[in-house]
């Protein structure tokens, strides 16, 4: 077996290498073959080389059941919850996962009509029904997921996206203002990458953080790298936390995020779509990067700045 073929399988669009998997979710990849031998949890994309490949979806599933182990769930009873909610809504017996769903088809549906009542309605009745954890969970990141996926297919439009992105910012940014100020965990100074105007990712994020213990400086969207020293110097910050939802650019990952790393004596993460995509060129970059789910990326924080909060 060939190094060229090997570098050609980690290089598909798209599948992503189980070391690249492993780090992103903090399962080794001993774990990771249990689950796909022994449970049928994961079922990767084999190549040629015979090397195992994963999507996006497998990396999601993944985190899905970290965190029904964490909540104390056998790896039994893991794989009988997650079979159950891969079945089609009608043929489950779960009634809540049919009520996450039928929200999430009337956000859309509100969203592809540019219909704010109607997006307000779905909302506020599941906070009626629901903890704003779990609807932060259950029902906005997968809403917010699937208009990007629209926009990415070509479904859905740019407007679509920036109509409920206003919504959601509106929202969240009510959320942030009234959230608790008198946490004495560690200092997280947070922003989005250079042209990333992405910033719903980032205020999930930062509301998570702080529930867990964490003092949260939001930042916003498109923070020039240059700035952040200076910033990290007058808020005392114990680390810093970026986020990109769109690719930065090759001299952002290659020069000026090394730079930074360097010109700081703080731990720097790096949380969104750009780390799959951009795995080894951030490594070599000295970010510690987090992936895409909140609860694991919290959780690598949490680990790497020995907070138990």
């Amino acid at each position: 077996m060939s190094a060229e073929k090997n570098k050609e399988d980690e290089q598909s669009p798209g599948l992503f290498p189980i070391r690249t998997v492993s780090e992103l979710t903090g399962v080794n990849s001993i774990t990771l073959r249990a689950w796909e031998s022994r449970y049928g949890l994961i079922e990767p994309i084999r190549k040629a080389s015979g090397h195992r490949l994963y999507t996006q979806e497998h990396i999601d599933l993944i985190n899905r059941v970290v965190g029904l182990l964490d909540r104390g769930m056998r790896i039994g009873q893991v794989k009988a919850e997650v079979l159950a909610e891969s079945t089609d809504d009608s043929d489950s017996t779960d009634e809540r996962q049919n009520n996450w769903r039928r929200y999430i088809n009337s956000m859309i549906a509100a969203i592809i009509r540019f219909d704010e009542h109607a997006l307000e309605r779905a909302y506020s009745d599941a906070l009626s029904h629901y903890p704003v954890r779990s609807v932060t969970d259950n029902l906005l990141s997968p809403v917010l997921k699937e208009v990007g996926l629209r926009w990415q297919s070509g479904q859905g439009s740019v407007a679509e996206e920036h109509f409920f992105g206003f919504y959601l910012r509106n929202k969240l940014g009510a959320r942030f203002h009234h959230r608790v100020k008198n946490q004495t965990g560690p200092k997280l100074l947070m922003a989005c990458l250079p042209g990333d105007l992405h910033e719903i990712g980032l205020l999930l994020f930062a509301l998570d953080a702080n529930d867990h213990g964490f003092q949260t400086i939001l930042l916003g969207a498109n923070m020039p790298l240059e700035e952040f020293p200076d910033a990290i110097k007058k808020t005392g910050a114990d680390a810093l936390v970026l986020s990109g939802t769109i690719e930065p650019g090759s001299e952002i990952i290659k020069r000026d995020l090394p730079r930074l790393v360097d010109s700081l004596d703080i731990p720097v993460f790096l949380g969104g779509n750009v780390v799959a995509s951009n795995f080894d060129d951030l490594k070599k970059s000295g970010v510690l990067l987090v992936g895409t789910d909140i609860e694991t990326g919290i959780k690598q924080i949490r680990k790497q700045l020995n907070f138990d909060g």
